[in-house]
């Protein structure tokens, strides 16, 4: 899951210049922070942050490939693929073109590196839970379930990107943004998925044999047979 910049660009990739017009607020809300860190605070920060980091993204991944392998639901696992890894890629590329500096590089509980926008924990957190959130919704009947999951997922990835601001890591922009562009890809691949469904979800027909209680389950093949042409 760890990229280096010399694997994702090239070196001499030109930086594009982005006007912030949020610089303000930005630079409040990451200073009051700042000032506001704790020793206690940043040990609490720091486990929130885990929710969204490429380990345990990496970790949730793994295993459920592994049960998309063992149910043999390929369209899943090359969707889980594409959304998750795919998109976190995607914003590693944006980090470098767009070259912002984090709020803060060092101090007594600040040891950053990399750039800022947009914040990669976050969108990992948008990606992972977004798209577990995209696979179970379907298969929920009861509404308190449904309701239960989207809540928990929405409050994951709020509390990734709160403890990616808080800990001076990113800006207010950066989590926003990274939410925002999480949400379109998956938005995207959802929409390219949907073909491959169809595709997969041909119509069957049961068959009745000779021996009573058996049946046969056939897809049934669409032929065309030939006609007047509705054409002009």
């Amino acid at each position: 899951m760890a990229l280096t910049n010399s694997l994702i660009l090239p070196q001499n990739c030109l930086a594009l210049a982005m006007a912030n017009p949020l610089a303000g607020p930005d630079h409040e809300v990451a200073g009051w922070f700042h000032a506001h860190l704790t020793r206690t605070f940043v040990s609490v920060l720091r486990a929130f942050t885990e929710f969204g980091s490429s380990e345990w993204i990496g970790i949730v991944l793994f295993f459920v490939a592994l049960y998309f392998v063992w149910k043999k639901w390929w369209p899943s696992l090359v969707t889980l693929i594409i959304a998750v890894p795919g998109g976190m890629l995607l914003n590693e590329w944006v980090k470098i073109l767009v070259h912002r500096q984090r709020p803060f590089v060092d101090g007594p509980f600040v040891d950053w590196s990399g750039y800022s926008f947009a914040s990669g924990h976050t969108i990992g957190a948008t990606l992972l839970y977004g798209q577990l959130l995209l696979f179970v919704l379907p298969v929920m009947k009861a509404r308190h379930w449904r309701l239960l999951s989207i809540f928990s997922a929405v409050f994951l990835v709020l509390l990734v990107g709160f403890s990616r601001i808080a800990l001076g890591a990113h800006f207010l922009t950066d989590v926003l943004a990274a939410i925002v562009f999480g949400i379109v890809w998956l938005m995207l691949c959802m929409v390219l998925r949907k073909p491959v469904r169809r595709r997969n979800l041909r119509p069957e027909v049961i068959i009745p044999l000779a021996n009573p209680g058996e049946a046969l389950l056939a897809p049934i093949v669409a032929e065309t047979l030939p006609g007047p042409s509705l054409e002009a």
